[in-house]
């Protein structure tokens, strides 16, 4: 079984700790409506996805 020679330092820890970031998601305005929504889904107002009417939304 693998086992570590020496113990890993908390600096080093932490520098390597360091790189996971959370990413926020991609937002972008509905070209039909103007409303939030995120890239690469169906807008959730009017329910458009590139250009076609994919959901009817009820008001």
């Amino acid at each position: 079984m693998a086992v570590p020679k020496r113990k890993t330092s908390k600096h080093r820890k932490n520098i390597r700790k360091g790189q996971i970031k959370a990413t926020l998601s991609q937002v972008q305005s509905c070209p039909n409506c103007g409303a939030n929504q995120k890239a690469h889904c169906v807008c959730a107002s009017c329910g458009t996805y590139k250009g076609r009417q994919v959901l009817t939304v009820e008001v």
